[in-house]
């Protein structure tokens, strides 16, 4: 069967969703779904490629010849580009009348062995991160451009890492370089010295790269500062052994804000790459991505501030579809009444959410009991809020503005300090000069634990 008409895209798309589903517990990706619908549509890999701006000796060996495994291994026959529209058809006049129309589940039911514990990014073939559609597909856009910089801010916990991650993820998918630097696993004494720290990030981005430690050959004290010395040992060293572009990605930036004299120096120098890469072929190849908690609060010259430079991307809540999506994946079949109480006691933050989920799915809790006791010494989110309250006990004027707060019915206006910090922690919900807690579960335990 040949025409479209006869098995159009909709129902080519609707019978790979379900194989996919029924054989590997997830959906096509987006890019295994590109490649699909194109070859639906008779095109090459390289009309595919350019129509989405990938490489198409990627589509070919890294997406196409794993889908068309997958499908041979599902479908218990060998499938290639030119057949696989035969056999979907198939496939799909093969079940069950009363299903073909329903949307295949979106994971199998989880057990205790494929259930995830929500802690630290999560993995890039993991069914448990959930989009943020537009803010994906933009940064996966973003970073392709020459000289791009990419500044995602949220507070802790709400899937900066994970995100960046995936980011770099589709740079290493077009044959770019990628460097993921954890700011936070430096040492102090690193982090403390201008020279010590730029010394240690080239060291650093040269092992990544499996490039020779050149830094001696390359750095004057005589004569250049430390910020010369690290352009010029990128420019004329990192950057011109890389035949393709260099993707940095900086987590936990903000470990260096409390260091004033090394942070501005540092994010002046990064802003100057950025400036370079509007002039300069070489510095065109340098791609940067930054994740912090909070903006820099210190003083910073507009002009050397990369924080009023290149894509700014805020990470916000889930949404309700977000939460009911990961519901889902939890193998948790929750309708508005269950999901708005969750959302009303905890939000839509993250970690929050998959921690509840987690523990419902595993059996070891009901959501009547987690709704309960979610506040108290014994609730899943004890760790979690002691480790803020050990913050605040350590700042009694930050704990007594966050008491002004959760005793409040309404927002709160606080000093723009108190609210930068208390924001960073995750805590509050700022509404421009005023905050209010962000879920019912920090009110109710930090009214309890203040006074």
């Amino acid at each position: 069967m040949n025409s479209e008409s006869e098995f159009p895209w909709s129902k080519t798309k609707e019978s790979a969703d379900r194989i996919f589903a029924q054989n590997t517990g997830k959906y096509l990706s987006d890019i295994e779904m590109k490649v699909l619908q194109g070859s639906w549509e008779g095109k090459s890999y390289d009309e595919i490629a350019k129509a989405y701006g990938y490489s198409a000796e990627y589509l070919n060996k890294d997406v196409g010849n794993k889908l068309w495994h997958k499908l041979s291994e599902a479908l218990g026959e060998r499938i290639t580009k030119k057949n696989f529209k035969e056999a979907l058809r198939r496939a799909y006049e093969a079940e069950p009348s009363q299903s073909l129309h329903t949307n295949p589940p979106l994971q199998t039911l989880p057990t205790a062995a494929n259930l995830q514990f929500p802690e630290g990014s999560v993995a890039l073939d993991s069914p448990f991160y959930i989009k943020r559609a537009s803010i994906d597909s933009l940064c996966g856009e973003t970073v392709l451009k020459p000289g791009s910089l990419i500044r995602i801010k949220a507070p802790e916990m709400m899937g900066k890492t994970s995100l960046m991650t995936r980011i770099l993820d589709r740079a290493v998918r077009e044959n770019y370089h990628a460097v993921y630097l954890d700011l936070s696993a430096a040492d102090r004494g690193i982090l403390t010295n201008l020279d010590k720290f730029l010394r240690w990030l080239c060291l650093m981005v040269s092992r990544q790269l499996k490039l020779e430690n050149k830094l001696n050959e390359y750095w004057d004290t005589d004569i250049l500062g430390s910020n010369d010395n690290c352009t010029v040992y990128f420019e004329e060293y990192l950057l011109a052994q890389t035949a393709t572009p260099l993707v940095l990605g900086l987590d936990e930036v903000d470990r260096l804000f409390p260091y004033t004299e090394v942070v501005e120096d540092f994010l002046g120098m990064l802003r100057s790459w950025h400036e370079k890469a509007k002039i300069s072929d070489v510095w065109k190849n340098l791609r940067l991505v930054m994740a912090h908690s909070t903006e820099v609060y210190i003083p910073l010259d507009m002009n050397q501030s990369p924080f009023n430079a290149g894509v700014p991307v805020e990470l916000l809540e889930f949404d309700s579809q977000q939460i009911h999506d990961l519901a889902g994946v939890h193998g948790l079949d929750w309708g508005d009444v269950q999901l708005g109480k969750l959302i009303w006691a905890i939000g839509g933050h993250p970690y929050l959410v998959r921690l509840a989920m987690y523990e419902i799915s595993c059996g070891k809790i009901s959501l009547t009991q987690l709704l309960e006791n979610a506040a108290s010494e014994s609730g899943i989110y004890s760790s979690h809020l002691r480790r803020h309250l050990e913050i605040l006990q350590q700042n009694p004027e930050l704990a007594s503005a966050l008491k002004k707060v959760v005793n409040s019915p309404e927002a709160v206006e606080l000093d723009s300090m108190q609210i930068y910090k208390l924001h960073s922690m995750g805590i509050v919900r700022r509404q421009n000069n005023y905050v209010m807690p962000r879920c019912n579960l920090y009110r109710e335990y930090f009214c309890r634990v203040l006074g």
